[in-house]
Parts: structure tokens; C-alpha cells; sequence
């Protein structure tokens, strides 16, 4: 099944949320790759937060350089399967 992601909220503890069309939010937790391959690209926070977004209809970081088009992209249903977490309400 492929599901559809509509937000995805980068947060300062190398953790992102994701907002599915479904209403499920998950809490996808970067911090045990940040040390490996091509994670390391996203190892500064703001970095990190910057380049996060939608891409490929995933969560990914847009990590081209001088114009060129690459991205770190996670698999939609690794994300969905992620911890389930509630939006806090004012």
C-alpha cells in the first residue's frame, strides 16, 4: 500500500513529523543513522531542518549540490510504521 504523505516537520531533536492524508501523524527518528553513508549529509541540525521535505511523495533531504538534483529519501511505509504521535493543541 502506498500511503500519502502531506506534511513532514522537522524538529530540533533530529526527529521529523509526519502528516499522512489519512490523519496519522508518526515520529520518524533520524539520530541512529546520522553516523552512517549518506546520513552524514544531514548531521547539522540546521542542515537537517532546511533541507527537509517532500520529495518523490516522501519524506526526504534535498542534498544536491551546485544545482544538482539528489535527494535522501525514506521509504513511505518505514515512515507510517514509525512511532504514533498526537499533535498538541493549544
Amino acid at each position: 500500500m502506498m500511503y500519502e504523505i502531506i506534511q513532514v516537520v522537522p524538529q530540533d531533536d533530529y526527529t521529523v513529523w509526519v502528516y499522512f492524508a489519512d490523519g496519522k501523524i508518526t515520529c520518524y527518528d533520524a539520530k541512529p543513522n546520522l553516523s552512517k553513508g549518506i546520513f552524514k549529509r544531514i548531521n547539522d541540525i540546521t542542515v537537517f531542518k532546511e533541507k527537509c521535505k517532500i520529495m518523490n511523495d516522501t519524506l526526504a533531504w534535498d542534498i544536491g549540490v551546485n544545482g544538482e538534483d539528489d535527494c535522501l529519501d525514506i521509504d513511505p511505509n518505514t515512515l507510517y510504521n514509525c512511532p504514533e504521535v498526537e499533535e498538541a493543541t493549544a
